[in-house]
């Protein structure tokens, strides 16, 4: 098993890699069966043991085929997320789930809803979705123009279904550092699960979010480590942030891989170990379409990442110096 960690305060376990379930509903393209359910063995087998899902993801395909894959699974065993904020109500638009990014059915449309209704309401579908009767942690799903109504009514409603014992853990998933920065100050949210902010390309968690969790002693979960794929390959092309990466972008992600290739290190493995260091941050989620990418994944963890790859980094300012990596300590101009 990969190594576990408590998420922040709350005891919740999750382990330093877990599996993100993006893919698993279908994003961009379609996932068979076979599979969807290969990708969760493989990652079981890897010992990852926090799996996280939300309705959002193929308008409930993620979690239906997590669910179904981890089902003969012992519940005790793994630590499960997911999300709440978007109800799915039937009355689609008909043709593909184009506008979600995701290749299923658009036969439901997915509803705002951050009141305490809403909530209760949309934790009940998903574990129906999941055939379980209990998820360990939630997180209030992209706030970002909902901000008031999650603060005031979402927020309230999760602390008490932590209270009742409904839940282990909860928080707020994100892929901007500011509101959950918030969060931090005005809640007792137990973590915060930010994408694609504190990544080779994009350190803007660093700046307020990450401090902010450590000194709170408050976890944080890092997804979106490759910016949807470009630090996995970066080439023409290849999509940052879901769409195509800038030119800009590129070069930076061009010369990361060169650098990383002077110490025979793939970039996969720099991608996924940078986030580790920092003190605030209890594990990263990576995506998984297939049992090989996942087996990747892991591997790329087990890569040894020598010092000297992370100063030349610095050196070439690629990596800023005060940033904490897995080997070494930051240079002598760290500020």
């Amino acid at each position: 098993m990969t190594a576990a960690v408590p998420l922040g305060t709350s005891g919740v376990p999750v382990t330093r890699l877990s599996l993100g379930t993006a893919a698993l509903g279908n994003l961009y393209a379609p996932v068979s069966e076979e599979q969807a359910r290969g990708a969760v063995d493989a990652a079981w087998d890897a010992g990852i043991r926090y799996f996280d899902t939300a309705p959002h993801y193929g308008l409930g395909l993620s979690e239906r085929r997590l669910g179904a894959a981890l089902r003969d699974r012992p519940r005790a065993a793994y630590t499960l997320s997911t999300k709440v904020g978007r109800l799915l109500v039937p009355g689609g638009p008909g043709g593909r789930d184009a506008a979600g990014g995701f290749a299923v059915p658009a036969d439901r449309r997915r509803v705002w809803d951050f009141s305490a209704d809403g909530v209760r309401r949309s934790l009940a579908e998903s574990l129906e979705r999941l055939g379980l009767d209990r998820v360990d942690v939630v997180y209030l799903h992209d706030p970002d123009d909902h901000t008031r109504q999650a603060l005031r009514e979402g927020y309230p409603a999760l602390e008490r279904l932590r209270a009742e014992g409904a839940v282990g853990a909860i928080g707020v998933g994100m892929n901007q550092p500011g509101t959950p920065a918030r969060f931090l100050r005005e809640t007792d949210i137990d973590a915060v699960l930010l994408a694609g902010r504190y990544t080779l390309l994009d350190d803007g968690g660093a700046r307020e979010l990450l401090p902010q969790a450590a000194a709170r002693g408050r976890a944080v979960v890092i997804g979106g480590v490759f910016n949807s794929g470009l630090l996995a390959d970066p080439r023409p092309g290849a999509a940052f942030d879901y769409r195509p990466a800038p030119d800009a972008v590129l070069a930076r992600a061009l010369r990361l891989k060169e650098v990383t290739a002077r110490h025979g290190v793939p970039l996969r493995a720099a991608a996924l170990r940078f986030p580790l260091a920092h003190p605030a941050v209890a594990c990263v989620l990576a995506g998984g379409r297939s049992a090989a990418e996942v087996r990747d994944a892991r591997a790329m963890l087990d890569t040894p990442v020598p010092a000297a790859l992370w100063e030349d980094l610095r050196a070439e300012g690629l990596l800023a110096w005060h940033l904490p990596t897995p080997e070494g300590a930051p240079g002598p101009d760290c500020p």
